[in-house]
This record gives C-alpha cells, sequence and structure tokens, in this order.
C-alpha cells in the first residue's frame, strides 16, 4: 500500500521517521514516501494533495498529511487541541486522511467524491500525528466500521487563493495558483511579474527550453 506523507517536519527530521513507524504499526504493508512542506505552508501542502492525489495511482494509495499551524482558535487551548483529522476520497480512488487546516483540502475540495470528519479526538497530544492520529488512519484504510464520522461541508473549506506561490519544486520553479488565460498574452511576450516588493520581466512560454530562459 503506497502511503505519501506530507508534513513540515522538516527535511530528514526524526519526526519523519517516528509517524512511519507509527503507520506501519496500524498498516505493516504500507510503503512510505515522504514529501516535506515548509512550516505552516498549508497552500503547498494542499498543491501536493492535489498533484498526487487526482492523478493515476496504484490501488489504495493513501495520502497522509500534516500541517496543522492551529489557527482555528486564538484562546488557550486543552490538551494541545487543534485543527480536525478529515477525510476524502477523491474520484482517482486515492484516500486522503489529514488535518483539516488552511487550504490542506482547497484544491481537491469540489472534486472530492466524499468528504467526512474521521472519528478521532482533535486533543490528547502535542504530536498528533504521531500518537492519535495513525491509528485512525489506518482504520479509515482498513475499513473499519465507525472510522469515519459526519460529512464535512464543502463551504467550510477554504477557496484556492488566487495569484499565489502555491509551491517551489527542487530546481525552484515555482507553482503558482494563477490562472490560466490563453487569449490574455501570446507566446513570447514580455510580462510583468512582482513576488512580494520584487518586480521583473518574464518572457511568456509553454516550456523552459522554448523561450530560451
Amino acid at each position: 500500500m503506497l502511503v505519501h506523507i506530507i508534513a513540515d517536519y522538516g527535511f530528514g527530521d526524526l519526526a519523519f521517521a517516528e509517524v512511519v513507524q507509527r503507520i506501519k504499526l496500524h498498516l505493516p504493508d504500507a510503503q512510505a514516501i515522504l514529501t516535506p512542506v515548509p512550516a505552516f505552508a498549508t497552500l503547498a501542502a494542499g498543491f501536493c494533495i492535489a498533484q498526487l492525489g487526482l492523478n493515476q495511482a496504484p490501488p489504495g494509495t493513501i495520502i497522509y498529511h500534516n500541517v496543522a499551524p492551529r489557527e482555528d482558535d486564538e484562546q488557550a487551548r486543552s490538551g494541545n487541541a487543534g485543527e480536525r483529522l478529515a477525510f476524502a476520497r477523491l474520484p482517482t480512488g486515492v484516500r486522503v486522511i489529514g488535518v483539516n487546516a488552511g487550504y490542506a483540502f482547497s484544491f481537491v475540495r469540489d472534486l472530492a467524491v466524499e468528504l467526512r470528519w474521521a472519528a478521532v479526538a482533535a486533543s490528547g497530544s502535542q504530536f498528533r500525528s504521531r500518537d492519535l492520529f495513525p491509528e485512525a488512519a489506518g482504520a479509515i484504510a482498513l475499513g473499519q466500521p465507525d472510522a469515519l464520522g459526519e460529512e464535512i461541508p464543502r463551504s467550510d473549506i477554504p477557496d484556492v487563493p488566487s495569484n499565489c506561490i502555491a509551491y517551489i519544486d527542487g530546481y525552484g520553479n515555482l507553482k503558482t495558483t494563477i490562472k490560466y488565460e490563453d487569449t490574455k498574452t501570446h507566446q513570447s511576450d514580455t510580462v510583468g511579474v512582482q513576488i512580494g516588493e520584487s518586480k521583473h520581466k518574464a518572457t511568456k512560454s509553454d516550456g523552459s527550453k522554448a523561450s530560451g530562459n
């Protein structure tokens, strides 16, 4: 069983090893692939979830993610409570299990064929993705009764924000949420790009080699 683990623990961090160990305790056949994203970057996590979950994948594939800024409540927290664990089943058959924080489910919200809360407490450990959630993920993966709770209203999940950088790959390529508009500019046109206070000129192209840039 292929299990993608998307989290903001940091590349090579011990936390990844601990989570893999706990997941394999409940899913011994799990083959884990680790994908780190920056700290608290729910937009990057959401992009990775969509990229992996909406493309062809081996039967039974699971995406387990944890990027939990705990921004759902500014008040003091009892038992290290945070955002709840959620579940989505995608048209590809891929199952997504992870904290419903920020934009984590935004990219797949409208395409998910099933969207529910997981039947697990949202508090009880500072390291919930190791101590609490793997067992719940295992129960969902194995189809155990009562592993899932009520449906999540789609309106509770925010839209993907426009004109943002969602992910930066290992080559430095920027994956953005800019919507494609074929008629707005033409190939080889010069366009202005602004990221924060930094402004640059760029050449529009459908590939990194075609434009010579």
